[in-house]
């Protein structure tokens, strides 16, 4: 369950892009979203662009933890890179 200062981050994966979102579940808010619509390179690079782009909008709003919430998908290949990239850019899972 997430949080005000430790959102959920859920995840949800078409076939061609992947998006993210921060959930505040208290208050029933999103807090941030991020894609991998408009991201260039193969889909796993994109996945990782999108993750450290939430993460920079996470760091804008000073949250630097959260609950990752893969939904009912395997954490391989586009999930684990998403993770990847919010770990990079700073947010603690």
């Amino acid at each position: 369950m997430g949080l005000g200062d430790v959102p959920r981050v859920v995840v949800f994966r078409s076939n061609r892009y992947i998006y993210a979102q921060a959930i505040d579940d208290v208050k029933r808010v999103t807090l941030a979203s991020s894609s991998s619509k408009g991201a260039q390179g193969k889909k796993g690079e994109q996945a990782k662009a999108a993750g450290l782009k939430l993460a920079e909008k996470l760091k804008e709003k000073k949250i630097v933890r959260a609950v990752f919430d893969r939904s009912s998908y395997t954490y391989l290949g586009r999930v684990k890179s998403l993770c990847e990239g919010l770990r990079e850019g700073g947010i603690k899972i």
